[in-house]
């Protein structure tokens, strides 16, 4: 059901319209953190350090993803808004075949350089192999990452979070059970964990692509949409490319930090992979209800209602603070509890180094999350390269502080999860300075130009 969210009263509309985008994420994370539960459980510790030690390559493919969706549904939400359905149809479709062009080339390119990368990172021989197996039928499945996460972001942009829920409810629940199946009934190791992920994406996608294209015929306009157009393909490059460089320098940067984590061994590299893919809960979580309140931004913006914008950013604020009390006080007070979800060894050196992560990170949850509700609003309006600054002034501050207090400083591991909160707090205030300018409030009347 298509969502007009420049209609009633903000906080009510923000709320129940990023709530399932919360839950949508939660299960979208499932994916991941079951891949890495089977492996710790029933493979051994191993693989899991081979399924964490792959899955930052991973995310530099999802971060071409992520930002195609970003740029498409920021796009779409803004003529939703402003209620030009043609073009709206004609932005879809020009995604969807520029997603597929650039899917098929970084399947090129994933398979040329993948174990390259994995060398670069300092993968250690016992988990190489798994590593590259994983990360290879990861990349056969890259079209259904593509496409799902462009008819999510679809969904999202005509105000309908509820659709991309139920499907990854079903997908990720289904995932768990065929991981269980592939590792343990016909003992497929790694590759049992791929391929049920494999599986389980493309049903998903298959599924997300039909509802979205029986959608549109309940978007009515005068005359055929084109099936291409240059001139919104500028329009949600500007959206997608800095959100891609933004994901992707995200990810290069973790990668990094990786190949430091990868210099201590194999168990903390087991410790990483768990208690990241906790933290990555988190943040891919907060991220989520960003993405919604840049839709609820571009839409109110399109309509010219930026007064409403306002009082999303309050609504947001309230929310995100609200999910973080309990993470926090869970992550920080029973972190050893967590990270058995993943590790049979309560006393061993991985589940040392992940609860210690753990507690670091957690009380700054609050701070993160500010930040990405402003990054949100200025995503949503179009303000780039306010959200770029932000963005780049946490991950290379994250990335530096990790190898000089780690390696410089002799701080070891400690030093690394130490710049998580350094970089959160120091882009969380650009973030802030650059909502409160009130710059994207002068962007209406570009938009409806």
């Amino acid at each position: 059901m298509n969502r007009d969210l420049t209609v009633g009263k903000p906080t009510t509309v923000l709320w129940k319209f990023c709530l399932p985008l919360f839950g949508s994420i939660i299960f979208q994370q499932l994916y991941n953190i079951a891949d890495s539960l089977v492996a710790g459980k029933f493979i051994g510790e191993n693989a899991l350090a081979a399924v964490g030690n792959s899955y930052e390559i991973t995310l530099i493919f999802i971060a071409f993803a992520f930002g195609t969706n970003i740029g498409c549904s920021v796009i779409v939400s803004q003529l939703f808004g402003a209620k030009k359905n043609k073009d709206l149809k004609t932005a879809v479709y020009t995604t969807l075949i520029a997603g597929g062009v650039l899917c098929g080339v970084l399947m090129l390119g994933g398979m040329l350089l993948c174990a390259d990368l994995l060398h670069l990172i300092n993968t250690p021989d016992n988990v190489m192999a798994d590593s590259q197996l994983y990360l290879d039928i990861y990349i056969l499945g890259l079209p259904f990452v593509f496409y799902y996460n462009i008819s999510t972001g679809v969904f999202s942009a005509l105000g309908d979070s509820k659709t991309p829920f139920i499907f990854l409810a079903i997908s990720s629940t289904a995932n768990i059970a065929v991981d269980i199946l592939f590792v343990t009934a016909f003992k497929m190791g790694v590759s049992g964990v791929a391929w049920a992920t494999f599986l389980c994406q493309g049903v998903s996608c298959v599924l997300a692509v039909i509802v979205m294209f029986k959608r549109f015929n309940t978007i009515k306009c005068e005359e055929k949409a084109p099936l291409f157009s240059w001139n919104l393909l500028g329009r949600i490059s500007i959206i997608a490319i800095p959100s891609i460089l933004q994901q992707s320098f995200i990810s290069v940067g973790n990668i990094i930090i990786q190949g430091i984590i990868n210099s201590f061994g194999s168990s903390v590299m087991a410790g990483y992979s768990a208690s990241v893919k906790l933290n990555n809960l988190v943040i891919s979580s907060m991220t989520t209800l960003g993405n919604g309140i840049s839709n609820y931004t571009a839409q109110n913006l399109g309509a010219g209602l930026t007064d409403r914008i306002r009082e999303g950013f309050h609504a947001g604020l309230k929310l995100v603070w609200m999910i973080c009390i309990p993470i926090v006080a869970l992550y920080f007070f029973a972190g050893k509890t967590m990270m058995s979800i993943f590790m049979d060894e309560p006393n061993g050196e991985a589940m040392t180094v992940g609860v210690q992560f753990l507690k670091i990170v957690a009380p700054f949850y609050f701070i993160a999350s500010t930040k990405l509700v402003c990054d949100g609003i200025l995503r949503g309006a179009g303000m780039m390269k306010q959200f770029m600054a932000a963005t780049f002034t946490d991950l290379i501050l994250r990335v530096v502080l990790a190898q000089v207090l780690a390696i410089n400083l002799g701080m070891g591991v400690t030093g690394i999860w130490s710049s998580w909160p350094i970089g959160w707090c120091v882009g969380a205030v650009f973030s802030i300075i650059f909502y409160r300018s009130g710059v994207w409030n002068k962007k209406q009347a570009t938009l409806n130009a």
